[in-house]
């Protein structure tokens, strides 16, 4: 599908900012008929809570293009208090009892956090805090307390108020985590968790709606699908889009490499998931499961994760030397005392050569066949934390659909993915860095923006126990100066506060998610403009990925079951063919193989004359390096529609313009192995 193109208009853009500020200026007076702040202000909010400390209209509708406008949280953990036992974040998003009850700390952090076992592994030191919550908030939250509410739905709701119009929750836990924290209340099963994380967010929807006047008033608003995102955000709402990320989904774990799961139970799983409301989701995570290897963490917690890996499958990382420009993250190699005491006797993390920067494991079979049940329930599949090999994998098989759904929420995925999947049609978002380094970012991909003509995200992973902004200082040269505007120019925000506690971001860092305004504030004093102008546009292009993927059609394979001819074809035993129909047959557990000799070629008789745009090869492991696709109108005179010298197997699509043919050619030229050129499948596509 062709995305619309979108050129950045500055100049309109400024314009619309000083429109934007005369209308505030010399809009109706407060109190008038115009003035209707029904839909913006709760009827009634609960006594005592905490302050928004926001004023003016959310703004609504869209552009002058018809476009949405506002921003993109792409990954964020709301309920993860629900996850890992349900001790690990302390805190919870809403209470029916109020705010005292929700933002209080875990029991065992009590009398002063002595027994914070996670916040010292994490933060370092002895974890000792002030565990009281509300109404002084003394240590938390804070950028660097990891395992304390930061999510607050007042806090959310600030946000919104400052321009986010998305909302990504993903639904998140750790068996193993689970397992070995010395805390917890409830079961380690991930799918459970899964389902109570999904069930509390509807409830958090519920809870918004009756503090706004009943159901559907408020500005919470899960979506199940792209048009009615469109619509909510065009209500001046915040659309809440439900994603899983969890280390084993479905029962999806690996033991000493024996996968615990089957292609039934992903069936199950996905529908189950997408029933609950789930549009997106990884694969893996952290661990080595039975469908993707991971991309590794670094350092000490590098160290921890890999002991969690063992705990969990069996079986450390292992990795070889990489094949392409991307590599996984460097293995951690600090000591991790803490976790390393939960191996059995006279086991010990290994040793990793720096050479060898890639995971071993890719995209398994079962991988596989949960990425194109994805495709075909129109969801979208988060790469960050696969593997170079898995997410390469993964990319081939979408490109060979031209399927757009792929999502980079949080960067952890190899930069040099990046054109990969805007090429694709996809989205990108970026971690919560300090502005510096945000901009700095943003900056280094913007010509691929302009080049596809999208916007941009930030992924919080608030409550996802990975550190955020610290203060750049009240002394710095260009602090965020309170009160200041919201993007569209709208709104007006002052500091923060929170029962007797008031945060202040050039002091504070980015504490909780209320001050996620002041940090975009902050990215546009340090990043400049242009940045916050392309995570403006994030929501229009985000809801495009996602709108693009619910239209996807599954193109015809014009080469199904179509005659089919070779040069030669491998024999080893009457009882096993490499005929050249097992290339067109549908069937990944045949393939064609030719004798071991360069030139050898596979030609597929379409019937008649046909429009083909689009050539895939799936290769087996003796796979072509030099190749050509040629095309025939009848048979005898050949025309070269695409060729390649460097081929590295895999799934290959081969993309040319449009033109008629009713013959296409496989034709070799160097062999990749000392083997011949084998073949599983082969794709023939009109658009």
């Amino acid at each position: 599908m062709t995305r619309p193109t979108h050129r950045r208009r500055r100049p309109l853009a400024v314009l619309s900012l000083l429109l934007a500020t005369l209308a505030v200026l010399l809009g109706p007076a407060p109190g008038s008929a115009a003035d209707d702040t029904s839909w913006w202000n709760p009827v009634a909010r609960p006594a005592p809570d905490s302050e928004v400390n926001v004023t003016g209209e959310p703004f609504k509708g869209t552009n002058a293009r018809g476009e949405v406008r506002g921003f993109v949280d792409a990954h964020n953990h709301i309920m993860s208090n629900e996850a890992f036992g349900g001790r690990l974040i302390c805190g919870k998003p809403f209470s029916e009892r109020g705010v005292a009850d929700a933002l209080q700390d875990c029991p065992e952090h009590y009398p002063d956090g002595s027994l914070a076992v996670f916040d010292f592994i994490t933060k370092g030191g002895d974890g000792r805090h002030d565990p009281a919550g509300w109404p002084t908030f003394k240590d938390w939250p804070a950028h660097d307390s990891l395992t304390h509410q930061q999510n607050y739905y007042a806090w959310i709701e600030r946000a919104w108020r400052g321009g986010q119009r998305v909302l990504v929750n993903d639904l998140v836990t750790n068996g193993v985590i689970c397992s070995v924290y010395f805390f917890k209340d409830r079961g380690c099963d991930e799918m459970t968790s899964i389902r109570l994380q999904a069930r509390k967010t509807y409830e958090m929807q519920e809870y918004v709606d009756r503090m706004y006047g009943g159901p559907g008033k408020g500005w919470f608003r899960i979506v199940t699908g792209s048009a009615q995102a469109r619509e909510v955000i065009e209500q001046g709402k915040l659309a809440v889009v439900l994603g899983v990320e969890t280390s084993e989904p479905f029962g999806c774990k690996q033991i000493l490499d024996v996968a615990q799961c089957d292609r039934e139970d992903i069936d199950r799983g996905l529908d189950e998931l997408h029933r609950l409301g789930v549009r997106s989701m990884f694969l893996c995570h952290k661990f080595d499961n039975a469908l993707c290897g991971v991309r590794f963490d670094e350092g000490a917690l590098g160290t921890a994760i890999n002991v969690g890996q063992f705990l969990s499958t069996g079986t450390f990382w292992k990795t070889e030397k990489c094949t392409g420009p991307q590599q996984d993250n460097p293995i951690g190699l600090a000591a991790a005392p803490t976790a390393e005491r939960e191996l059995p006797a006279g086991v010990s993390v290994p040793a990793y050569a720096a050479d060898a920067r890639c995971n071993t494991r890719g995209l398994t079979d079962l991988g596989e066949y949960a990425v194109r049940g994805m495709m075909q329930r129109k969801m979208m599949l988060e790469i960050d934390h696969m593997s170079v090999k898995a997410a390469g994998r993964a990319l081939d098989i979408l490109e060979s659909e031209s399927y757009p759904g792929v999502l980079s929420s949080h960067s952890w995925m190899d930069l040099d993915w990046t054109e990969r999947v805007y090429g694709l049609g996809g989205f990108i978002a970026q971690y919560m860095h300090g502005a510096e380094g945000f901009g700095a970012e943003a900056k280094r991909t913007d010509a691929l923006r302009e080049k596809y003509g999208v916007g941009y995200g930030y992924g919080t992973d608030m409550n996802g126990v990975g550190g955020w902004p610290g203060p750049r200082g009240a002394d710095t040269s260009n602090p965020v100066r309170y009160p200041f505007r919201s993007t569209d120019g709208g709104s007006v925000l002052d500091r923060q506060t929170t029962g007797l506690r008031t945060w202040d971001l050039n002091t504070d860092g980015a504490s909780h998610y209320g001050l996620v305004p002041d940090w975009i504030e902050d990215v546009r004093l340090v990043g400049g403009q242009d940045v916050v102008d392309d995570l403006f546009r994030g929501a229009e292009s985000y809801l495009d990925t996602w709108g693009a993927s619910e239209g996807h059609r599954t193109a015809v394979n014009l080469a199904a079951n179509a005659p089919a001819s070779a040069s030669t074809s491998e024999w080893w035993t009457p009882f096993v063919s490499y005929a050249p129909g097992r290339a067109v047959d549908g069937d990944r557990g045949t393939r064609w193989a030719s004798e071991w000799s360069d030139s050898q070629w596979l030609r597929i008789d379409l019937g008649a004359p046909r429009l083909v745009e689009r050539i895939t090869l799936d290769w087996e492991r003796a796979y072509g390096k030099a190749y050509r696709v040629e095309l025939s109108d009848d048979g005898t005179t050949w025309r070269t529609a695409w060729s390649t010298t460097s081929g590295d197997g895999g799934l290959d699509t081969a993309r040319f313009p449009r033109t008629t043919a009713r013959h296409v050619r496989i034709q070799g030229v160097q062999r990749g192995t000392g083997w011949g050129y084998s073949l599983v499948e082969v794709g023939v596509f009109g658009s």
